[in-house]
């Protein structure tokens, strides 16, 4: 038994050593006292050979230098009695020195050791591994800084980096001080045989780990570190560049005639103030503060200073804006902001400056050094540094309001606390116009009146409204007057543009009542478009029908409409309100974007539609859908089916109709399908048809807004339109302005507009606001319902989904490695259209060596073993097979796949089928029905584009993504072959992914991309060509996480 055992040892490098209880065992009984000179040879610690054989396994082996160290250790007799860890042994009466077979590591190196040591570490170990993870803990958290020393024996320069001076350092230094086993101390410093001081070793073995983890996190960064030099070059900035340097790279020694004496030494004081906390001996701990109290708010910190009574009494009340507003001084902790002095307890020590000063703080000093800064960066401030004991200054409104504009953000980045009102930091009402507009009341729904739609006309008149609330007239005469552009209306604090103003109470002087078509109402009220003025569009106020629209959905103007008599199967609850949803946009005139989840029946609901108009009013002119090739046979088969009585013609193939006998077959039908490809070849034939509407299923297809199939789309003539879609928002949101775009041109304004309105705010700055607002835009024309809605489908299980990860084994790493050797050799020299087929030809290469080696290398290789993927699917499918379910295995490879499916086939002892392009649909449909009836094959592999669409494979209730699509609709399309109607279990869905790889980096975008989908309502792998090659580094490096052995 072998018991790992390590030291820091001052120099800046960690020993290992370990104690052997086979050795100790053999060890003859002492007789008397053995007499020695000098420290004895350890006589159960094991050899550096025996050591190095035992930690070979392990991360960072290798790193190392054998040697001896003298080590003072627990003795009796001045033997070595055995660790804690090794067993009972004879008590020790003193402290001796022993010379150990010892392998010496810096700190980077043992960081990797630590982790693989676990089985065998006695509690030094045990507690180094603790010490890393505060180390890693601090490095990320930012509380850590660098220091520059001067070593005499050497004659260099160190930079380094170590543990910063905090409150919040120290929480975390002194319960790991006190756990520190005595064993680490027992590095001799000098000839005397004692434990070394512990706070000294605590600190240097804690910085040492500091300095190797921080220097791998800015590493290579270097001078990038620094501004854009100006003038010059000096001494200083030189100094600053050569320190950078070795605080950013592994070598930091600098040669003390790299830096001159003096500035070295400068930067060397510099960098210790900065540690120890600051330019005052409070400015680790607390900062000042300034806080700005607006006229008539109350004063949370009680009485007032000296002087201050006056001119709180003055602004109570004020609500034209001339009140006085304060900028108080506060001393505020670090650790803890709602801990704070205001600057009057500060000048009298009493209350929280008191506790300040009882930690040994001196708050006068720290507030007085805090308000030096301040005032460099907010100059008004230096007046107040002229009084005895300041505690703030008095401004108008105006100054306010520069303040809160200019100031603020600058001393907050300075480092100083601000502390702003609360209605400044929130949501704040916008004083703006607002379009009241009347919708003519109406019995009964919408739906039912064919004479009522967005072209008809609607009487609007503006107002001029603070939020929500219409101001009146006496409040407007108020604003007018105003002689501050911060006002108090309402009990609210409101920002006056007295420019603006003026303008918007001039259009309200024009304004009386007038008419527009509903359809320019909705587009001012979406949109904020309309108001020719200063004043901001804030909103509009309508009624009926119009106003539920605005409010972004029309849930009350539409009824569910009943399954159409002789429909060949009944709709569920929601489809009915689908079904009625859909009509009540059909007599608005309004386009439809139904964009339910897959496997919600889009399908059956549009057939619905179209049968119930055939019912109702035949004759009204054919509906001509667009969809996929591949589904056109599928809308075929669905409309025999569930509405047979409904004419369809089909408008494909090489034999189709054209010209007149083509306008003559579609005039008596009800349904004409077509493709994409077609709508484009055909776009002349098409737009001489009067078609009622157009329908685009899969309406993804037309998300590029400038191909040339999306603007043949847009260019078909009919006065409704429906997009159907369960993605209509794949990786843009682009996407969906041009799926709205075919449904109902112009609502969403143009492209650049919708761009900046919502696209970049978004998808760039995370805005929420914006988010809801096209939530909202979006609301009324747009039906989206899930499958995970129980109010939509009560009888569809939950789907369980989980990223599993997976580690790669040393062929693939080693492999990885090389690819992505070669790839960082030519792109540095390529360029343009080289440079992107360079970085996405490898991309696959490192997707394929993730998957198996076989597939990258080609060579028809064995499977087993070689691939921790591998492994991690065979485990999966074993426990899916054990308990008596199916699994879908879905991957983007075709090769791969074929691999995958003969593998398991071997290890399971049953076939296992495999679904790609070349697959033609007779074997595919007799695969299909093969697993989903009773006795078929338990697992089914399908290529990602073969098999995504179009199946139901419901008799699976596990979907494995064995590796990932850039597209998370892509793969959520996929996993839609189980969790769709007709299943009745959970279904798991487990995503597989290599750590410390590029799969990793993958699954961190897919997860960003549907986070915007989810938040609005996920483009391939060719943005990550245009990176520079540090960020493709990045992205595409393996870590140390990455393989299993």
């Amino acid at each position: 038994m072998l018991v790992a055992h390590c030291v820091y040892s001052g120099d800046g490098n960690w020993e290992f050593w370990a104690e052997d209880a086979d050795l100790q065992a053999t060890l003859p009984a002492q007789r008397g006292r053995l007499r020695t000179r000098g420290p004895g040879l350890h006589p159960f610690a094991v050899s550096t050979e025996h050591l190095g054989a035992a930690l070979g396994a392990a991360p960072g082996a290798g790193d190392d230098q054998a040697g001896w160290s003298v080590l003072a250790l627990p003795a009796q007799h001045h033997r070595p009695t055995p660790s804690a860890d090794l067993g009972t042994g004879p008590e020790p009466d003193r402290l001796a020195a022993f010379l150990v077979p010892t392998l010496r590591m810096d700190a980077t190196a043992a960081l990797r050791l630590l982790p693989g040591l676990a089985p065998i570490g006695g509690a030094t170990v045990r507690f180094a591994a603790a010490l890393a993870r505060a180390a890693a803990h601090l490095v990320g958290s930012g509380l850590v800084t660098p220091a520059l020393t001067w070593d005499d024996e050497s004659e260099y320069w160190f930079a380094d980096w170590r543990a910063a001076s905090s409150l919040q350092v120290a929480a975390v230094r002194i319960p790991l001080l006190a756990a520190m086993p005595p064993a680490m101390r027992c590095w001799l410093y000098d000839e005397q045989v004692a434990l070394a001081p512990a706070e000294a070793v605590f600190d240097a073995a804690l910085d040492s780990m500091v300095d190797a983890l921080a220097t791998e996190v800015v590493s290579g960064l270097g001078t990038a570190l620094l501004p854009e030099p100006r003038g010059r070059v000096t001494r200083q900035s030189q100094a600053a560049e050569r320190v950078l340097t070795a605080l950013t790279s592994t070598d930091n020694v600098i040669d003390a005639e790299q830096l001159h004496p003096y500035e070295a030494n400068r930067l060397s004081q510099d960098l210790d103030t900065w540690r120890a906390g600051g330019r005052s001996r409070a400015g680790g701990l607390v900062r000042t503060c300034l806080r700005l109290v607006a006229p008539g708010d109350a004063e949370p910190d009680g009485p007032a200073g000296p002087g201050e009574a006056a001119d709180r009494a003055d602004a109570a009340g004020d609500g034209d804006g001339t009140g006085i507003w304060r900028l108080e001084l506060l001393l505020q902790s670090h650790e803890d902001p709602s801990l704070i002095a205001g600057a009057d307890e500060v000048w009298r020590l009493d209350g929280n400056a008191l506790l300040f000063a009882e930690a040994g703080l001196d708050p006068q000093a720290a507030l007085l050094a805090g308000l030096g800064r301040a005032a460099q960066h907010y100059p008004p401030l230096a007046r107040v540094l002229r009084q005895a004991a300041p505690v703030g200054m008095a401004m108008d409104g105006e100054d306010a309001l520069i303040f809160l504009r200019r100031h603020a953000a600058a001393l907050t980045a300075a480092g100083l606390g601000v502390l702003l009102p609360a209605w400044w930091s929130g949501p704040r009402p916008r004083l703006g116009l607002r379009l009241s507009a009347q919708t003519p009341p109406q019995p009964g729904i919408v739906a039912k009146d064919s004479q009522l739609g967005l072209d008809s006309l609607v009487e609007y008149a503006w107002q001029v409204a603070l939020g929500d609330e219409v101001l009146t007239e006496q409040e407007l005469a108020a604003l007018a007057e105003a002689k501050s552009p911060l006002v108090r209306v309402r009990g609210q604090w409101v920002e006056v543009d007295q420019a603006r103003l003026a303008a918007g109470l001039r259009q309200l002087g024009r304004s009386g009542r007038r008419q527009m078509t509903a359809r320019e109402v909705l587009r001012a009220g979406l949109l904020g478009e309309g108001a020719e003025t200063g004043l901001p569009m804030i909103g509009v106020a309508a009624t009926g029908w119009l106003g539920e629209l605005l409010a972004g959905g029309p849930a009350g103007s539409f009824q569910a409409l009943p399954t159409p008599d002789g429909f060949g199967a009944r709709l569920r609850p929601y489809q009915e309100r689908g079904l009625g949803w859909l009509s009540f946009m059909d007599a608005l005139g309004s386009g439809a974007v139904l964009a339910d989840d897959m496997g919600l029946g889009k399908t059956i609901q549009v057939l619905a539609l179209l049968e119930r108009e055939r019912q109702q009013a035949p004759g009204l002119g054919p509906t001509l859908l667009v969809c996929p090739m591949s589904l056109v046979a599928n809308w075929q088969r669905e409309a025999a089916k569930f509405a047979p009585k409904l004419a369809v013609h089909v408008h494909h193939g090489a034999e189709r109709l054209t010209g007149e006998q083509f306008r003559d077959a579609v005039a008596g039908v009800d349904l004409v399908l077509t493709t994409y490809s077609l709508a484009l070849r055909d776009q002349q034939e098409l737009a001489e048809v009067g078609w009622r509407r157009v329908v685009v299923d899969e309406a993804q297809a037309i998300k590029n807004a400038a191909a040339k199939q999306s603007r043949a789309i847009r260019a078909l003539p009919a006065p409704r339109r429906i997009a159907l879609t369960g993605t209509p928002v794949e990786n843009r949101l682009a996407d969906l302005h041009s799926i709205m775009e075919f449904a109902s041109p112009g609502l969403l304004g143009s492209a650049e507009s919708f761009k900046r309105r919502f696209a970049v705010p978004i998808e760039r700055d995370g805005d929420e606001q914006a988010a809801a607002r096209l939530r909202r835009v979006t609301g009324a024309f747009m039906l989206r319902r899930v499958k995970t809605d129980p109010n939509i489908i009560s009888d569809l299980p939950d789907k369980i989904e989980m990223t599993v990860a997976c580690n790669l084994t040393r062929e693939q790493a080693s492999l990885y490695q090389a690819v992505l050797d070669d790839m960082m050799r030519q792109v540095e020299r390529a360029d343009g259209i080289d440079r992107r087929g360079l970085i996405l030809a490898t991309l696959t290469k490192l997707k394929q060596v993730c998957n198996h080696p076989a597939q990258l290398l080609k060579d028809g290789s064995r499977m087993a073993g070689r691939s921790g993927k591998v492994a991690r699917v065979e485990e999966i499918c074993e426990e899916v097979l054990a308990a008596g379910e199916k699994a879908l295995l879905f991957t983007q490879f075709a090769e791969f796949g074929g691999m995958l499916s003969g593998h398991l086939a071997e290890v399971f002892g049953q076939p296992v089928p495999f679904l790609h392009g070349g697959v033609d649909r007779k074997t595919r449909d007799g695969m299909v029905a093969a697993f989903q009836g009773e006795g078929g094959p338990g697992l089914f592999v399908l290529s990602l584009k073969a098999g995504g669409v179009g199946l139901n494979l419901t008799a699976a209730n596990h979907v494995i993504h064995v590796d990932r699509w850039w597209n998370p609709a892509v793969e959520n399309q996929a996993t839609d072959r189980a969790f769709r109607i007709g299943q009745r279990r959970d279904v798991q869905v487990r995503k597989l992914m290599c750590a410390g790889t590029l799969e990793e980096r993958i699954d961190a975008v897919l997860e960003q991309k549907k986070a915007l989908a989810e938040a609005t309502v996920g483009n391939g792998e060719a943005w990550l060509t245009e990176l520079s090659t540090d960020a493709l580094r990045d992205l595409v490096a393996l870590t140390r996480d990455a393989v299993v052995e």
